[in-house]
């Protein structure tokens, strides 16, 4: 069953008419931002036909979260992007700093009285809101600020001066084989999250220590 507006429906019926969808993604890259995107609709019966296609981001093509980005952003009454950066990860840690993001983006928006968050609950948010598991597939607002920070972060990404090193283009910062090895050829960049390679480097000592 794809994401709809039932949990926007049930929070505007208790008193709460502007509600956000927020989700963030880069949560589990090794390199770049935490992005978070938040995104308010309005007239939800009559928006359905026009999001028709909208879902969890990591379940759609490429191509087709860039063109239900513009989608969305033309028919959303709202939406905004919070960043945070390499530097603030490792100093605030990847919770603290994700729950920034969400602050930050929730903050842009012209008003909000209520947010749908995507994942588990969390301590320390200063704002009335409710977290959903896997709510890409339960809330279409939440759906939408997927595909935004998905193809936000994707264009961050693929346009560092260094990326092409890394791939950055191909993996958006995440780790895989070209990622590593292009890590073992070049060594991390500015851009990389220090704490999130400490396994890398530990694996690498520890195979180094049994070679024949």
């Amino acid at each position: 069953m794809p994401p709809n507006f039932k949990f926007e429906t049930q929070f505007q019926e208790l008193g709460y008419p502007i509600i956000a969808g927020v989700d963030e993604v880069g949560r589990g890259s090794i390199a770049g931002p935490i992005v978070a995107a938040a995104v308010v609709f309005f007239d939800y019966p009559k928006l359905k036909k026009k999001l028709k296609g909208v879902d969890d981001s990591k379940k759609l093509l490429a191509k087709d979260r860039v063109e239900l980005d513009v989608i969305i952003k033309k028919v959303a009454t709202d939406y905004s992007i919070g960043e945070v950066g390499v530097e603030e990860i490792e100093r605030l840690g990847i919770g603290a700093a994700n729950i920034l993001a969400f602050k930050r983006a929730l903050d842009k928006l012209k008003k909000v009285d209520f947010a749908l968050i995507d994942g588990r609950r969390f301590r320390g948010f200063d704002r009335e809101y409710l977290c959903l598991e896997k709510g890409e597939s339960h809330s279409l607002s939440i759906a939408a600020a997927s595909i935004i920070a998905k193809v936000y972060r994707d264009n961050l990404m693929s346009n560092i001066e260094v990326g092409e090193r890394y791939c950055f283009s191909e993996n958006k910062g995440y780790g895989c084989s070209k990622h590593y090895q292009a890590l073992e050829e070049f060594g991390p960049s500015k851009h990389h999250r220090s704490l999130f390679l400490r396994k890398f480097y530990q694996k690498k000592e520890t195979n180094t220590l049994f070679e024949i």
